[in-house]
């Protein structure tokens, strides 16, 4: 409790929460389109209401839902989860540095909380993990705010899609919503060229490969673009 409440009170945690405010539209769209499209795919309230909280993978979710809908074999659905989400042993290595000195428990909030755009923010407010006591808990607090203002952003809207789903039709577009949210993800992060052109080489593939079954192609697309960026990365 008083490392949430220190958080709260330290100057930085309005910086970060203000700075999630100016995405969090963005992200309530998204969140609110991920609600509907659970409930539209058949799952029960209880379900969609777990899978919310509990997985907090938007890009996840929306790759799984199809495959539920189809009937994919378990392990069709882990992988394409485990691939889509093979970004966060990045952001996780990247991060180290500046989690290691804090209690595991804190590690764990810290871990689950964080999505692309707060590690972006966050990385962009703290370029470097070293620093004094002072310091790191300016990076905490500001974390905090961030982790704050996305999580609520995104459960509150995902629990309000699946509670307005039968009076929401798919028809209003909620769907590109959704793609403007992943794009706007994607622009951030695309900072260089190697990124570039490994997401230039994941969108060919999984366009080229779009008649394979399960949505397998956005497996290819990934190890494409993983092999892509590896190769370069050598060079």
């Amino acid at each position: 409790m008083f490392f949430l409440r220190s958080n709260y009170l330290h100057p930085e945690f309005r910086q970060g929460a203000l700075a999630s405010l100016g995405l969090a539209p963005g992200i309530a769209a998204w969140g609110l389109m991920t609600g509907v499209a659970m409930m539209k795919s058949g799952m029960s309230a209880i379900e969609a209401v777990l899978m919310s909280v509990i997985v907090f993978a938007g890009s996840s979710q929306l790759a799984a839902i199809p495959l539920l809908v189809a009937g994919a074999p378990i392990w069709v659905i882990l992988a394409t989860g485990f691939c889509v989400n093979l970004r966060f042993v990045v952001f996780s290595a990247h991060l180290r540095p500046y989690l290691m000195r804090l209690p595991l428990w804190q590690r764990l909030i810290s871990g689950y909380l964080t999505t692309d755009l707060t590690y972006v923010l966050f990385t962009q407010r703290f370029p470097r993990p070293d620093g004094d006591a002072a310091e790191l808990g300016a990076q905490q607090a500001y974390l905090a705010g961030n982790c704050g203002v996305t999580w609520a952003a995104w459960v509150g809207c995902s629990l309000l899609g699946v509670a307005l789903a039968n009076f929401v039709p798919m028809a209003w577009g909620l769907g590109f919503a959704g793609i403007l949210a992943l794009l706007g993800i994607l622009c951030s992060l695309a900072s260089d060229r190697r990124r570039l052109v490994s997401a230039g080489v994941a969108g060919v593939v999984a366009v080229l490969a779009v008649a394979l079954p399960f949505k397998l192609n956005i497996l290819l697309a990934i190890a494409a673009a993983v092999a892509v960026c590896l190769t370069l990365e050598k060079a």
